[in-house]
């Protein structure tokens, strides 16, 4: 027997294939499409973290820090070793001119990952 829709008539499948369509979406430069898809993944599953890292990559192409903030956040108090989440987040801050966040978390993310992105970024040197 098919899996029926809940009250919104979506289905699990469509979740997935809206979370698809929002990573192109943002490919494509459409940050403000992509978090609109999204909106619906979370509200049915809030605590899908890949979706709320997507919003929150979303949040800060379409320039929209303070939402970027808290999503990043938000992974990272359920994914505390997540390396790019400390990096986007660190840039979040820089963006912001926020420059003491941003710098502790281009130095957590460094750590936790030698990308040299990261590294360059994290300035152990000064």
């Amino acid at each position: 027997m098919p899996e029926t829709s809940g009250p919104t008539g979506r289905t699990p499948e469509t979740h997935v294939i809206d979370f698809r369509a929002a990573e192109h979406l943002l490919a494509s430069r459409d940050p403000r499409g992509a978090v609109k898809l999204l909106d619906g993944v979370i509200d049915v599953h809030p605590e899908n973290t890949a979706a709320r890292l997507l919003r929150a990559r979303a949040f800060f192409a379409a320039a929209q820090l303070r939402p970027a903030e808290l999503e990043f956040s938000l992974v990272l108090e359920r994914e505390p070793d997540n390396a790019f989440a400390h990096f986007a987040l660190a840039r979040t801050y820089q963006r912001q001119g926020r420059p003491h966040p941003a710098k502790r978390h281009f130095r957590l993310a460094a750590a936790l990952d030698p990308n040299p992105e990261y590294l360059k970024a994290a300035r152990f040197d000064g």
